[in-house]
């Protein structure tokens, strides 16, 4: 009895202690209530209407590419989209679950080994419950199949979505470019902007898509839905519509496009037209093309495989992206730099044996013609000539440093940035560039090489073309351009002008002297390139032809008289060939390169001559945007005439 008594004091302090924790537990719990339920009301109420709400972008649709004339180079049509929203694809059963209903697909729509793999990367990588795009462009009885059996496709939807469609697609695939997916690298790269994420989002991946690509897309709209607890959508709250991208004016001329096209027919070659006044760049053909539409649909693996290993390589854009040793095209910039520099006055003359001593060494540079020489020649008949060793002594005489400040001004050795992601800089060699290439110094024989446009010397066609302009203008820095025009389609521009052009600030004088050579190459029987004159009366065009040096002979091959001909097609010389016309009055410029095409005389002038001839007849210049279609005058204005060149009153006088 007394044991049990002693007992009942400890039982009642446990239950004492065991009730005061019950107390204190409740209490805090009653605390934390009141905490959530009135003190923290309207954060906790924000972040359960955040978790029921979700805000999605909208893809805005895509804005258009015209010509000059208002021809639709770029557009979007409807087609049928198949997605799949997977649940917990990171776990085991979720990812079989994906396998699962993939190999029901496979039996339905033809899906690759490759795009499987594809698929089942983004959809464990897919944030929430976001589709992920299996196909597009499905037919109709492809979507007809797979809506029928899509209850047995748990996730999978069709869906109606944009793709872009491309017209006259190989003609300006270099330079409309094409659109493809948002890759990881893209993402990596730049900004991450809403949108980029939706699974029918497509960017701009070459040419002027990539380029104008901000403008292009256009901003997103948004959509709110409600969503339950594992993230399925269960209706639709609010709908706010994007703005569509701007449309796009190019300067490119499609008639005439095609036209260079086909003159250069199936040839690896380049070619290059111009507004020496504007700027505008009336077409830049680079051929073989390829089908933008292929990219734009998703190429296959075979197709990719096909263009890799062309070797005309048609995916390179030659007039902007190749490059290629000037030839004797580049004497222009010697001749000028010369007579700028006071080392060479219009009435020295220098003579041609046939050959040059290099200085400090027992070796010859041999002119073209050799052995017979050119004779005594000022600086225009060399250039009607295109005399080697005139060149070779001029060079000399200005120095590296003058030439290289001509060529700039030129616009060699950098982008013109006409709009193409793509262009090249071209390579304009110095004595510090050799230097830290090379920690060889510059020589006299790497000085002679720059004057005659060969050696390191590296320059587009488009570079060219920019050149021939410039001497045709009078000495103005005009600047090449592809794109006359970007305008919200809802609120069209009055106006496409182009920025006026700065003087080079080269002497009328000297300009006159190396133009009335050009003249002397193309209309002179003794010219380099008169049997590509042109003979239509009021079109006379000026040039200069040029050879690019690709495999340099052997003294086996010289004696056993080897010819071009004879050589491998890949190991004969390029043809270059750069004019502007009329003569008298000049306004359009053009540079043509064809790849191991042997002469600038025999092959590129007579291309050049065709097309000048072609430009002339149709003469944009004269009628800018009076041809525009119904469709784009919705879109632009294009009354504005082109600008004036600073210092001139007459657009079209070279007289200055």
């Amino acid at each position: 009895m007394g044991h049990r008594q002693h007992r009942y004091p400890r039982l009642r302090r446990r239950l004492l202690l065991l009730g005061g924790l019950q107390a204190g537990l409740l209490g805090l719990i009653g605390g934390k209530l009141y905490q959530l339920q009135s003190v923290e009301t309207e954060k906790y109420k924000g972040l359960a209407e955040d978790n029921r709400l979700s805000t999605r972008p909208l893809m805005p649709t895509r804005g258009l590419i015209f010509d000059r004339t208002g021809r639709v180079l770029a557009a979007n049509r409807s087609n049928f989209r198949l997605f799949m929203t997977a649940e917990r694809p990171r776990t085991l059963a979720g990812s079989r679950l994906v396998e699962v209903v993939l190999d029901r697909l496979g039996q339905l729509v033809a899906i690759g080994e490759r795009d499987r793999g594809r698929l089942m990367e983004q959809i464990r990588q897919a944030r929430g419950l976001v589709p992920v795009e299996v196909r597009e462009n499905l037919t109709w009885d492809e979507m007809a199949r797979i809506e029928f059996n899509v209850p047995d496709l748990p996730g999978v939807s069709v869906g109606l979505g944009q793709t872009r469609e491309y017209f006259s697609a190989e003609l300006t695939s270099h330079i409309v470019g094409y659109v493809g997916r948002v890759s990881a690298e893209d993402l990596a790269n730049g900004e991450v902007e809403a949108g980029l994420e939706l699974p029918d989002m497509r960017i701009g991946k070459r040419g002027i898509e990539k380029s104008a690509d901000k403008a292009l897309r256009g901003k997103p709209g948004f959509i709110q839905v409600e969503v339950d607890a594992a993230g399925r959508v269960m209706r639709e709250l609010h709908r706010a519509e994007g703005e569509p991208g701007a449309n796009v004016l190019l300067t490119i001329d499609s008639e005439l496009q095609r036209f260079v096209t086909e003159r250069l027919a199936d040839q690896s070659a380049s070619a290059v037209v111009m507004d020496v006044i504007t700027g505008d760049v009336l077409a830049m053909v680079s051929v073989p093309g390829f089908d933008s539409n292929a990219f734009a649909r998703g190429i296959t693996q075979p197709e990719w495989q096909r263009l890799l290993a062309d070797p005309k390589k048609p995916l390179v854009n030659k007039a902007a992206q190749g490059v290629y040793p000037p030839g004797s095209t580049y004497k222009i910039v010697t001749a000028l730099a010369a007579l700028e520099s006071g080392a060479l006055t219009l009435s020295d003359r220098i003579f041609c044996g046939g050959s040059i001593d290099l200085p400090g060494r027992d070796q010859k540079k041999h002119c073209w013609i050799y052995p017979g020489g050119h004779g005594w020649l000022n600086v225009t008949e060399a250039l009607q000539h295109s005399c080697d060793v005139f060149f070779y002594e001029a060079t000399k005489r200005a120095g590296v440093g003058q030439i290289v400040q001509a060529a700039t001004k030129l616009g060699f050795g950098k982008r013109t940035d006409v709009g193409l992601p793509e262009e090249s800089p071209g390579l304009l060699p110095t004595p510090s560039w050799m230097l830290e290439r090379t920690g060889q110094p510059w020589t006299i024989g790497n000085t002679y090489n720059l004057g005659i446009g060969q050696g390191d010397m590296l320059a587009t066609p488009l570079q060219l073309a920019v050149m021939a302009a410039r001497v045709a203008n009078g000495g103005y820095a005009v600047k090449p351009r592809l794109t006359a025009l970007t305008a919200d389609a809802r609120k069209p521009r009055g106006s496409r002008s182009a920025p006026e052009a700065p003087s080079l600030s080269f002497r009328a004088e000297n300009l006159t002297a190396v133009r009335n050579g050009m003249d002397l190459v193309v209309n002179s029987p003794s010219g380099t390139a008169f049997a590509a004159r042109i003979v239509e009366q009021g079109m006379a065009m000026a040039g200069k032809t040029g050879t690019s040096q690709v495999k340099r002979m052997t003294e086996g091959e010289r004696d056993r008289r080897v010819s071009q001909e004879q050589l491998p097609w890949n190991l004969r010389h390029h043809a270059l060939f750069c004019a502007y016309a009329p003569v008298d009055n000049p306004r359009y410029a053009c540079a043509v390169v064809v790849e191991h095409g042997i002469g600038g005389s025999r092959t590129a002038a007579p291309v050049a001559r065709d097309i000048l001839v072609q430009v002339q007849r149709i003469d944009p210049s004269r009628h800018p945007g009076a041809a525009v279609s119904d469709l784009a005058k919705t879109m632009f204005d294009s009354t504005a005439g082109a600008p004036a060149i600073a210092g001139s009153r007459d657009h079209r006088s070279t007289d200055r």
